[in-house]
């Protein structure tokens, strides 16, 4: 029999940037990136989430400094981040220049509201002094006036030609260490705007749906657009745009790298939807979990299901599973061999002794349980 395997899919070639340390493009992991949404000015509850984020599994997190008084904890803020911070602004050239010096790992820019040559060639000498990318920051709400004009309304032309004219402004004054991103709220536009400007540049590609909504619908928009993109190819770092708090975003940036077997990292829980068969509580055994093992680090794969129609089939398939059994016991299982029962009310206790045992001491298929 022959066995399915997955066949990745095979990623657009682009050129690499580095953004303090952290390789996109060019081949290199897909990179997972958040926003802080605290005050910048307040440095302790800006480091604080900035911590979380990067416990949650962010790579790269995007500070806004939309102030030059801003720029003082700005750069403590990157003095002490445990992951580099890109420094995202608007309008005030100067502001960018100080972010370059103060410890930025990239500058998110829109050349467009930046303002004259002269500023935006001091932006790109600060940019390469540091050794500094610039990301080109293209939103479909924020469009040039000519290009509504010309194109009537926000439209993958329109947004490939905004970030391609930004290019040229960049490298005009010989600045080619820069990313895209072509955001946008309405989703089929952004995934064409995607797809046609990764056929016309080899600069590495930002991806997100932006102004997403909710973490339910935003959940659903983001996961949508951005697996489309992924699939195809396409997108070499990832933003979750949600209106909820920011380590969501990394949350569900991660569960769509491990859906689409790009990257892995923590626990993968498969858990049935559960009927009138199951003999265990599943949500809340998955909600349990989540929580409980949310600081795992290494990768490793747990089923719960609530009955032995599909559970032993998916316990094959995982680490550990559990799969609720007959007089108010469940089954326990490891790597695929059934270690015994267990009261179904304790599963989540015993998962997860298991998941730290095994990570701690690799004890595998042994520790057979007592029925």
């Amino acid at each position: 029999m022959e066995e399915w395997k997955y066949t990745l899919p095979q990623r657009r070639k682009t050129r690499q940037i580095d953004v303090g340390g952290v390789k996109i493009g060019g081949g290199a992991p897909i990179s997972v990136q958040s926003m802080t949404s605290t005050d910048t000015m307040d440095v302790e509850a800006t480091l604080s989430q900035i911590r979380a984020l990067a416990d949650a599994g962010a790579d790269i997190v995007r500070v806004s400094v939309p102030t030059l008084e801003a720029c003082e904890p700005f750069k403590e803020e990157c003095a002490k981040s445990p992951v580099p911070i890109v420094a995202d602004i608007h309008f005030d050239y100067r502001i960018a220049i100080r972010c370059a010096e103060d410890g930025a790992a990239a500058l998110r820019i829109n050349p467009g509201n930046i303002g004259s040559p002269e500023r935006i060639a001091a932006v790109c000498s600060a940019a390469s002094d540091h050794g500094l990318p610039i990301r080109v920051g293209v939103n479909a709400g924020s469009l040039d006036r000519d290009l509504l004009k010309k194109y009537g309304a926000p439209c993958p032309k329109a947004m490939t030609e905004a970030a391609l004219r930004a290019a040229d402004v960049l490298e005009h004054h010989g600045f080619t260490n820069y990313a895209f991103s072509a955001k946008a709220s309405e989703l089929m536009l952004c995934v064409q705007a995607y797809e046609m400007l990764s056929e016309q540049t080899d600069a590495p590609l930002h991806l997100g749906i932006t102004e997403a909504g909710g973490q339910r619908s935003g959940t659903v928009l983001s996961s949508i657009g951005i697996s489309w993109l992924l699939r195809e190819g396409i997108g070499d770092t990832l933003r979750v745009s949600l209106a909820a708090d920011p380590v969501e975003e990394v949350k569900v940036g991660w569960s769509i790298l491990k859906g689409m077997h790009l990257r892995s990292r923590g626990v993968e829980i498969v858990a049935c939807p559960t009927c009138s068969r199951h003999a265990i509580d599943v949500i809340g055994t998955v909600k349990t979990l989540e929580d409980g093992l949310s600081d795992v680090r290494s990768e490793i794969k747990i089923a719960v299901m609530g009955c032995v129609v599909n559970g032993p089939g998916e316990a094959l398939r995982s680490d550990i599973a559990v799969c609720g059994g007959s007089g108010g016991r469940c089954l326990v299982y490891e790597n695929g061999v059934l270690q015994g029962k267990v009261e179904a009310s304790k599963a989540a206790e015993v998962v997860e002794k298991r998941v730290r045992d095994r990570l701690g001491s690799d004890l595998g298929a042994g520790n057979k349980i007592k029925s």
